[in-house]
């Protein structure tokens, strides 16, 4: 579980988030919708600790992330899978090479385990021989299918998705869907996902956060469904 505690962000004299708070639950998808400018992804990117809140506190299975320095993140980091927008893939790496990454750079698994954890995950997201190829010669719904495999590469268990389906076809968003709500059950995750695809919310969405501007009592209203 992840408590949002009446956090605050603001960028020079514009406030985005003011005195906001919410739960995403264990195990669940949890989508955050609402328009454009809401906030919405500066409340993810405050959550992984992207972004720092001016005030209020991020919590993580009651372990307050907020108050945290740099090193002390690093074990709750490690338990973050993040899928960003357009997958944020390195160009220069292969699929293999992008999915061991998090790997390279929070393990000290040999090259092996990383290969067979690689194979693991890309089995997982159904691109098995892909290992090989770079971002440039696959499509944008396989790119999509890397970066969840990356994603889940350690085994998360908060996995954070931003605008997963954007630049999708329908069919495509469809399948990607399936699969992150395959991933949430299978391995139990904190799923957070950030979207405007009407047809995620009415088909995946277990706890939906309505982002709107208005308030109530000095505080943004965060609407649960």
């Amino acid at each position: 579980m992840i408590e949002v505690k009446n956090i605050s962000k603001s960028f020079g004299e514009k406030k985005v988030l003011d005195n906001v708070s919410c739960i995403f639950e264990q195990g669940k998808i949890n989508l955050i919708i609402g328009g454009s400018g809401q906030g919405k992804t500066v409340l993810m990117k405050c959550a992984v600790g992207l972004f720092e809140v001016d005030s209020g506190q991020v919590l993580y299975d009651g372990r307050n992330f907020s108050a945290m320095n740099f090193k002390e993140r690093k074990p709750i980091r490690q338990e973050i899978g993040m899928l960003f927008q357009g997958g944020a893939l390195f160009d220069s790496l292969t699929v293999e090479q992008n999915v061991t990454f998090p790997l390279t750079m929070f393990t000290h698994m040999t090259r092996q385990e990383k290969i067979e954890r690689a194979n693991f995950c890309l089995k997982r997201v159904n691109l098995e021989n892909a290992n090989k190829l770079y971002p440039s010669e696959i499509s944008g719904g396989m790119k999509k299918r890397v970066a969840i495999a990356r994603a889940i590469s350690m085994n998360p268990k908060y996995l954070f998705c931003d605008e997963p389906n954007s630049g999708l076809d329908p069919k495509t968003s469809i399948l990607i869907d399936e699969l992150i709500t395959e991933i949430t059950e299978e391995y139990n995750i904190t799923t957070i996902m950030n979207t405007h695809d009407m047809n995620t919310v009415m088909s995946i969405g277990e706890k939906l956060f309505l982002f709107t501007k208005a308030k109530k009592y000095g505080r943004e209203i965060i609407t649960t469904l």
